[in-house]
């Protein structure tokens, strides 16, 4: 009890003490980095929207609130670098980054990121990474857990191939969710070596003119759950493979790959949807593979899948990959069940041009990323939201603004496939799902 009783106090001393640092052309701070030199520990700092050119600087402290006021505080690299490394480079533990813009971050390693993650897991919300090097880099740290939601992170990369819009090394989770990656320069959409990865409910894409290579590459494999995403390869993509597992070595403890409820849109015109280099089975369930190339290269078992090279979509020109009247998806899939408690079932679904919704139950369960019968929300001009307007830019800056806040592996072998004739408050309930399962599967590895 007494013990309980000093740390109780200890909690509310840290409370009592953290502060919020006031950064703006007419406050307390100037510029971001100005605040940083005088964080201590648990410190909010409130950005005002506007741009801040070549203020680079590294993140010390622990459980800071790094957050812009207004719309998004725009970092502008302008040929600057913290450490050589990055716009910021966080080192503290227990770090939130909210509505902030990370633009222009080149280094000579060419690996420039906009945040570079050195310190024990980070939060990164509503922010927008673009032209950089790298979006997100992240180093080894096996006790960190990082989740990115409601993001945006485009034309990232240098172009060798080996820069990436995201790019997370050994971690023990990466959470991925409601976000959107798309046009990385040569690089992937979204790259984890993390212990656990979680892709859900989020937009990785090509677009029409991207360069890309993978839309999502797990090289060392592990516990994954790509669920619920819209998942595209453009004619000019780079590389044919879409999602990759294990393909430079099943080094993580686990090697579990779960593909569920997911619209996969080729427009490379070959290749390959998902490839499992591991030698354990995947399981794909309710995907929805549209234009050419192979389904799953690789061991693993497929329910209810539909490969096809007509999708039946509203409107596939303009990238709307919702089902129109008749498509061949619709009331075609099956419950995808749970595994050993992670429930597969998809909840949420992205909309078109707005905010992530509850995904509703119309008839039987569709096969892709979407339900028949639902309207997008109204969003208007596909522009973005009203923040991007406040960061100062008029260019590419306003051009693609963030996405607003909102089974049992023992079917038939082969491919299950059929062939077809020729939300707000959503987040944060996501992250405490994944959250939990990574503390279950890291307690039961070491009970």
């Amino acid at each position: 009890m007494l013990l309980l009783s000093f740390v109780r106090f200890c909690a509310a001393l840290h409370v009592a003490h953290a502060a919020t640092l006031q950064v703006g052309p007419d406050k307390t701070y100037a510029t971001p980095c100005a605040a940083a030199a005088h964080v201590q520990d648990g410190d909010t700092v409130a950005i005002d929207a506007g741009v801040y050119s070549g203020d680079v600087c590294a993140w010390t402290a622990d459980r800071l609130t790094l957050r812009g006021v207004g719309g998004y505080a725009h970092l502008e690299a302008a040929g600057q670098a913290s450490g050589g490394k990055a716009i910021w480079v966080i080192q503290g533990d227990d770090t939130t980054v909210e509505s902030i813009e990370f633009s222009g971050a080149s280094v000579p390693d060419h690996n420039g990121a906009g945040i570079r993650q050195e310190g024990t897991n980070l939060t990164v919300r509503h922010c927008y990474f673009h032209d950089n090097e790298d979006g997100i880099l992240a180093g080894d740290n096996p006790l960190s857990d990082i989740l990115v939601t409601d993001s945006e992170f485009v034309d990232n990369g240098f172009g060798d191939g080996l820069s990436h819009n995201l790019y997370i090394n050994h971690v023990s989770s990466f959470t991925f969710e409601f976000s959107s990656s798309h046009r990385s320069y040569k690089g992937h959409a979204l790259k984890s070596r993390a212990a656990e990865t979680f892709v859900l409910y989020s937009r990785l894409a090509d677009d029409a003119e991207g360069q890309g290579s993978y839309q999502i590459d797990l090289p060392n494999g592990g516990f994954a759950v790509v669920l619920g995403n819209v998942i595209q390869q453009g004619p000019a993509a780079e590389n044919g493979g879409m999602l990759t597992f294990a393909e430079e070595g099943a080094t993580n403890e686990y090697q579990l790959l779960y593909v569920v409820n997911n619209t996969f849109v080729n427009d490379r015109g070959s290749g390959t949807f998902v490839r499992n280099s591991s030698e354990n089975a995947a399981v794909l369930s309710n995907n929805l593979f549209v234009g050419g190339g192979t389904a799953l290269d690789g061991a693993g078992v497929q329910h209810t899948c539909l490969e096809t090279t007509d999708g039946g979509f509203l409107d596939a020109a303009n990238a709307d990959y919702r089902l129109a009247a008749g498509a061949a998806a619709i009331d075609a899939g099956s419950d995808p069940g749970d595994y050993d408690g992670y429930v597969l079932w998809p909840a949420w679904q992205m909309a078109t041009l707005g905010a992530a919704e509850a995904r509703p139950v119309v008839g039987a369960l569709d096969i892709g990323a979407f339900e028949f019968g639902t309207a997008p929300e109204d969003s208007g001009d596909s522009g973005g939201s009203a923040d991007s307007g406040d960061s100062g830019e008029t260019g590419d800056s306003a051009e693609s603004a963030p996405i607003a806040d909102g089974a049992d592996p023992d079917g038939q072998e082969g491919c299950g496939c059929a062939s077809a004739p020729a939300a707000t408050g959503v987040a944060p309930l996501l992250a405490v799902v994944s959250g939990l399962w990574a503390g279950r599967r890291r307690r039961s590895a070491t009970a």
